[in-house]
């Protein structure tokens, strides 16, 4: 590119609508000038060739996407990253925040999601090493989506659980069972205190599980557990499929007595889920199969807080997403990011239930709820529940126990002396 045509991809805020363009926050690693890898960035992402040869037009002021902020360091030891056919010259790692014209693409997020994360942008000349940070959508985009039909507070209510985390659990052996001591063990779950029990992300219409006998023995046992316990649960149904065949999984799930449903949501496709969200009588739950494959390396692919954005936006109720602990290799920082995306301010789109899983139990509750500083989440144990050595019944209480301490502000083990379901949950996940 020549001086002028990488001035063209630059601008200030004054001088745009910004209610026309979505905000995205870039790191790159880039070979030769930053300024050129920035405007390559735009160009590709947007109006790439920007004008016909030997006509005189130029279409960047409409369809380009704009450079608003740029700050570059040079590497001196090159890549952070060994990178195969990498272009050569002088290394800069680069934060840039692009303005992007919506008007491109529209609400409609196959399209959105094709400009800002696709070709263009992990193809762009001189940036080999590029991650697609965080987004902002204006007002204007935004009114659009319908988002979560339930939010928060819907799926509170549906629960009557108030004033503190919903307890989830995970139903295990999570592929392993036949439909009805599968339903069994969600039974003892309900009765010991869990709100809502699910399937695993892995288990939807299998052929050892099929949907709709697991979910009529479960919405059998959902209402068992109501009329003994005198408060609702929920049986959260996996209904992940083919995107043809949600809607009549759905209606299964539901008429059999599944009152939330679950959809792995990139392997699905965030279209398919917003397509269900028109079609849904009960909260959508999203599960996080496939995001740590763009997430997980800190200089390429997508944060995961984009995909939180996104998933709230095409209508999920319930976020799940990694969260703290070794096991899910995820930092501190980042979950607490996640659980933002799904609470903080998003124009007239209800905010959506974040819940940071990975090998919970009684004793990970305080730390959990600590760190997050609400208790606007959910708290999902599998093994912490149905790995109980007292059954399920009691790892659903110890978790309930577990959170009447902390309301209370009495130590755990302090507790557990007069708490049997505590005590044996201290005892056997503490062990080495």
């Amino acid at each position: 590119m020549t001086s002028d045509d990488i001035a063209g991809f630059f601008a200030r805020r004054a001088e745009l609508d910004l209610d026309a363009y979505l905000e995205l926050d870039f790191t790159f690693e880039c070979a030769g000038d930053p300024r050129s890898a920035a405007a390559h960035l735009c160009s590709e992402q947007s109006t790439a060739q920007w004008k016909r040869v030997d006509v005189a037009e130029d279409y960047r002021p409409r369809f380009g996407a704009k450079v608003l902020e740029l700050e570059a360091t040079p590497l001196p030891h090159g890549f952070s990253y060994p990178v195969a056919n990498a272009p050569t010259g002088g290394v800069h790692r680069c934060r840039a925040v692009i303005a992007h014209p919506h008007g491109n693409f529209g609400a409609r997020l196959p399209n959105l999601m094709s400009a800002v994360m696709g070709e263009g942008v992990f193809f762009a000349p001189g940036i080999p090493l590029v991650r697609l940070e965080d987004i902002r959508f204006p007002a204007s985009y935004l009114a659009s989506f319908d988002g979560p039909q339930f939010g928060v507070t819907g799926v509170r209510r549906l629960l009557q659980a108030f004033d503190r985390p919903i307890f989830f659990g995970v139903i295990k052996p999570n592929i392993g069972l036949p439909p009805a001591p599968f339903a069994e063990l969600g039974h003892e779950g309900w009765l010991g205190g869990l709100d809502v029990a699910k399937d695993d992300e892995m288990l939807a219409d299998a052929p050892w599980s099929p949907l709709a006998e697991r979910s009529a023995l479960l919405g059998d046992a959902r209402r068992r557990a109501e009329q003994a316990t005198g408060v609702p649960k929920g049986y959260l149904a996996n209904i992940t499929d083919e995107v043809d065949r949600l809607v009549a999984l759905h209606d299964v799930a539901v008429a059999n007595g599944a009152n939330l449903v679950m959809l792995n949501a990139l392997p699905v496709g965030l279209s398919g889920a917003r397509m269900l969200r028109r079609h849904a009588r009960v909260p959508l739950v999203a599960h996080f199969p496939f995001i740590a494959a763009f997430s997980r390396l800190g200089a390429y692919g997508v944060h995961s807080r984009v995909f939180t954005r996104l998933q709230r936006l095409a209508g999920f109720d319930v976020i799940i997403m990694p969260g703290f602990g070794s096991r899910m290799m995820t930092p501190e920082h980042e979950v607490l990011e996640n659980v933002r995306a799904c609470l903080e301010p998003m124009g007239d789109i209800r905010p959506s239930l974040p819940v940071p899983g990975g090998s919970d139990w009684a004793g990970t509750l305080e730390t959990v709820y600590r760190t997050l500083g609400t208790t606007d989440f959910g708290f999902v144990p599998g093994r912490g529940v149905f790995g109980h050595p007292m059954g399920p019944a009691a790892g659903a209480a110890s978790i309930r126990q577990a959170w009447d301490a902390i309301r209370d502000g009495v130590p755990l083990t302090e507790r557990a002396a007069t708490q049997t379901e505590l005590r044996a949950a201290l005892a056997h996940f503490r062990a080495p």
